[in-house]
């Protein structure tokens, strides 16, 4: 086989146009794209491929296209007419996550108490006309618990958000209780939705996540609004309105108002999928027209009354205009009338709630004072005696409870430096990172054996209540959940001084509002990361969106990546793709004619070629492909991989014994594990040296095999080769953080099976990361002054 070292920008025909489809097909989705979704098996095997990385669904021609892209109508899809792809077992729980849902399901009831407390409206703004001011009435007069006329019109009076003179701490989430259980709905309950859902002809398999997705009485919801099958994951538009035909017979219609509140809902949730908190006005009408909707501003209109969404209206900077002073040449009267433009967005309500937390708790850490922990002597001392930016790093934290780091893999030594360093001073300092493998290679960095490759658990940290030895790493669901790091106090909050979130990119809105409403008062956040990677698989760019809004100190890391590997991957990241020297074979380039070609190259690689000429056996070798679907996509390259490499009639739900999985126990997180067996309690996986059950009605739901990966899984992860497969579909797929993400994750050898042509370079310099729309900045500017 040709294995020569060169560089990784092969010649070749012109990228491929990666404009979205015109008509609305889910084949339109083409190759596979690696969206925020794609670790959640339960919704990029639906038949919308819920959850694109994409712009949202009112930017593309149909909403299929806000999907990901890997997975046609059909595939993974026992659906057929009104149904969608779905699996009987999505309402049961998955233990080893009951205590995380539980804190997050605390930590909104706490945002939605302190909603309802708020006295005064959020920013207006601006004065409107016509439809964006019939949006804020009904908005207004959801708020004051009343149900408005169809007929709402009048300029609102905009009333300003009012920051808090000084940090206030808002309640605590308790801690979650290990006994809690959610329970899922009755058997009663399953049984009647299955009976309505056949009389619609749909899938009899969706009563249970109908069931659970609807609660109790969702047989007669269903009766009542066919349409509600529409929060079903997976559930398609036109599948719905199959149903509701089905029920109503004649009196379903386009123009039904229960249609068009639903419509309004889905779309939401799909632009969520794509990493947006909220979505412009314009761009969802536009969506709801080509969803069949004939008053789309109704619609909207309809899902504010019923408080299943919520408007916003933003300010908007001009350029060269002032917002506080008139302009020149204009009289004192006329200047004060002047208005900002604004702009009108339209959210779900838990994502919402969410940033207006995620963007207090942060307010509250910048703005309060550090808890004093050694002198400024000490801490100078400190920073005096570490290396180059870890020094800035340390001097910055003494004097701020928000600090923001950044750099590559190599600037973890950094955070590593400062945790010593607090540790020394005093402080309760843990670290936190995305999942179990960025856990044991930060744990390895810190020398930290309890944390590596086992999780430190609440009982390991604190035998007998006492402080842990050194500063330990976590992953940042057991932290939240409990089942990780130092617990919580008294008050519900976190029992340390100082967290060092690693990943941090990969920060959701509500994640991150979790994290900053944990900190106790006078607790120092660190968040620390590779601005260059794949965002979060949830809504929102939290770290993004910190780094732009410049309201606390930035440490940019002076240390770079080394080698040939550490050159490519910082070239990358600025939107070149030069060719590396590379005589250890760092960087290998295999090009291919077709997808069937880059099927049988990569096989060969993770199982001869790698481990021959590199010395990497291949259980430590990762692929990573563009996404799941297609001829080159996880699916077909893991069969191929299990075929070589574990053999075995996959008897246990198409596993065997020795199988390399991904494992989701919730959207958004995947852990990289491997079957160990499979008895009556389920599937029995090692994840990070820990063990997991996966109960075998879950298994279909939440497990893959995990040879190949997409990028999104793979973020935080890092193995010492990887193989990244570019087959020739996947060149709309291909972006600079996608390619930045996927040949960063490799340590000391990494393969490229090309076969994009010049469609690999063109998206490293031309093709950025989709943008997403959030409102943190907006949320943030009252409350916390630029740092300048």
């Amino acid at each position: 086989m040709d294995d020569s070292a060169t560089g990784a920008g092969a010649a070749g025909d012109s990228a491929a146009d990666d404009s979205p489809a015109a008509d609305d097909s889910a084949a339109n989705a083409g190759p596979a794209d690696d969206s925020p979704a794609d670790d959640n098996p339960a919704v990029d095997d639906s038949a919308t491929g819920a959850g694109a990385a994409g712009d949202s669904p009112a930017a593309d021609d149909s909403a299929a296209n806000a999907g990901p892209a890997d997975d046609s109508p059909a595939d993974d899809n026992p659906a057929a007419g009104a149904g969608a792809a779905g699996d009987g077992g999505a309402a049961a729980q998955v233990s080893e996550a009951e205590a995380e849902l539980a804190a997050q399901r605390l930590e909104r009831e706490r945002i939605e108490r302190r909603k309802a407390e708020k006295q005064a409206p959020i920013d207006a703004g601006a004065k409107l006309s016509g439809t964006a001011a019939d949006l804020l009435a009904a908005v207004r007069a959801v708020e004051s618990g009343e149900k408005p006329p169809a007929t709402v019109f009048g300029d609102p009076t905009p009333a300003p958000r009012r920051p808090a003179p000084e940090p206030v701490r808002p309640p605590r989430p308790a801690p979650a209780e290990p006994a809690a259980v959610l329970v899922g709905p009755g058997p009663e309950t399953v049984q009647a939705v299955r009976r309505v859902l056949a009389e619609g002809g749909a899938p009899e398999a969706l009563a249970p996540q109908t069931a659970a997705a609807l609660g109790e009485g969702a047989q007669e919801a269903l009766r009542a609004d066919p349409w509600q099958l529409l929060r079903v994951g997976g559930v398609r538009p036109e599948q719905a309105d199959g149903f509701a035909r089905a029920l109503l017979g004649a009196e379903c219609g386009p123009d039904d108002e229960r249609r068009g509140r639903a419509v309004t809902v889905w779309l939401l949730e799909q632009a969520a999928l794509a990493g947006h908190t909220a979505i412009e006005l314009p761009r969802l009408t536009a969506a709801l027209t080509q969803r069949g909707v004939p008053d789309p501003d109704a619609a909207v209109q309809s899902a504010l009354t019923e408080g299943e969404a919520l408007a916003f209206q933003d300010a908007l900077d001009e350029p060269g205009a002032s917002a506080q002073s008139p302009a020149v040449g204009t009289d004192e009267e006329e200047g004060e009338g002047a208005e900002r433009p604004v702009r009108v967005l339209v959210g779900l309500e838990r994502y919402a709630l969410a940033e207006e937390s995620l963007a207090d708790g942060l307010a509250r850490l910048v703005v309060s004072t550090p808890k004093h922990d050694g002198s400024a002597a000490d801490w100078e001392r400190a920073a005096a005696s570490a290396q180059g930016s870890a020094g800035d790093l340390i001097r910055a934290v003494a004097g701020h409870g928000l600090v923001l780091h950044t750099g590559g893999e190599a600037s973890l030594a950094e955070p590593a430096a400062l945790l010593h360093a607090a540790h020394t001073l005093g402080l309760r300092a843990w670290a936190a990172a995305h999942g179990p493998l960025g856990r044991a290679r930060f744990a390895a960095l810190l020398g930290d054996r309890t944390a590596a490759p086992d999780s430190v658990t609440r009982d390991d940290a604190v035998p007998g209540g006492s402080v842990p030895a050194g500063p330990s790493v976590t992953t940042v669901a057991g932290l939240l959940a409990g089942a990780e790091g130092p617990g919580r106090d008294t008050d519900g909050a976190l029992d340390l001084d100082l967290l060092v979130v690693l990943d941090a990119p990969q920060l959701d809105v509500e994640t991150g509002a979790l994290l900053a409403e944990s900190l106790p008062d006078g607790a120092r956040l660190v968040l620390a990361g590779d601005p260059a990677v794949l965002w979060s698989a949830g809504p929102g760019r939290v770290f993004a969106d910190l780094l732009a809004a410049r309201i606390c100190p930035q440490i940019a890391s002076r240390r770079p990546d080394p080698g040939p590997l550490g050159e490519l991957v910082s070239g990358v990241g600025i939107g070149e793709l030069g060719q590396v020297e590379a005589p250890g074979k760092e960087v290998v380039i295999v090009p291919v004619r077709d997808a069937g070609e880059a099927v049988h190259r990569t096989v060969q690689l993770v199982a001869d070629s790698v481990p021959r000429a590199i010395g990497v056996p291949a259980e430590q070798t990762q692929v990573i492909t563009p996404g799941h679907g297609g001829a080159a996509g996880t699916r077909a390259l893991n069969a191929a991989l299990k075929e070589r490499l574990n053999p075995g009639p996959g008897r246990f739900g198409g596993f065997d014994p020795g199988d390399r999985v991904a494992y989701s126990p919730a959207p958004g997180r995947t852990l990289p594990g491997r079957v160990v067996n499979a008895d009556a309690d389920g599937l029995h996986l090692s994840c990070g040296g820990e063990a997991v059950v996966v109960p075998k009605e879950r298994v279909e739901q939440s497990v893959r095999h995990g040879w190949a990966l997409t990028a999104h899984q793979a973020v935080g992860g890092r193995w010492p080769a990887v193989v990244v497969v570019l087959p020739g579909d996947a060149a709309q797929a291909l972006s600079r953080p996608w390619v930045y993400t996927a040949f960063g994750r490799a340590a000391r050898h990494l393969s490229v099976v090309h076969g994009v042509e010049q469609a690999l370079p063109h998206a490293v310099a031309e093709v950025p990361a989709k943008p997403r729309t959030t409102r943190l900045p907006v949320l943030l500017a009252p409350q916390v002054p630029a740092a300048g």
